[in-house]
């Protein structure tokens, strides 16, 4: 094979015109502090922001939204209830949309309070009772 090697040859095989002194090894610059990375928008830092980065806006547009979304769905779950109650169904599958809404209920208004992951879960349960119900129906 012709050319060069990748790498140099190890001290101890070479001759003494290529062996490499090592009295002291190679001292490491000391650092205290990690070196500044170029500046960035963070999020964290913007005005009208907390530690965490969240915002007031934020918080009340997820209170908002749960309040918004579990009066729609208490209202929808009364509505099929009410129709449900109209015609021949099992009187399981009413009683599954009225239990569904009143989770929703609940769930609106532990997110108005600001409860909004909890609101979130009340949410999901309601609708899976509501489904239930649908699905007996």
């Amino acid at each position: 094979m012709s050319g060069r090697a990748d790498s140099d040859t190890d001290p101890e095989t070479a001759g003494p015109e290529t062996a490499v002194e090592q009295d002291e090894p190679a001292e490491l610059p000391e650092q205290d502090e990690p070196a500044e990375l170029p500046e960035q928008d963070d999020p964290a830092e913007l005005p009208g922001q907390d530690d965490a980065g969240f915002r007031p806006e934020d918080a009340r547009r997820a209170r908002w939204t749960a309040a918004g979304t579990g009066a729609a769905l208490t209202l929808a779950g009364l509505a099929a209830a009410v129709l449900r109650l109209a015609r021949s169904a099992p009187a399981l599958v009413p009683a599954a949309y009225a239990t569904g809404a009143a989770v929703c209920a609940a769930a609106a208004v532990l997110g108005a309070r600001g409860r909004t992951r909890r609101a979130l879960w009340l949410l999901v349960g309601g609708a899976m009772v509501m489904a239930v119900g649908d699905q007996i129906d």
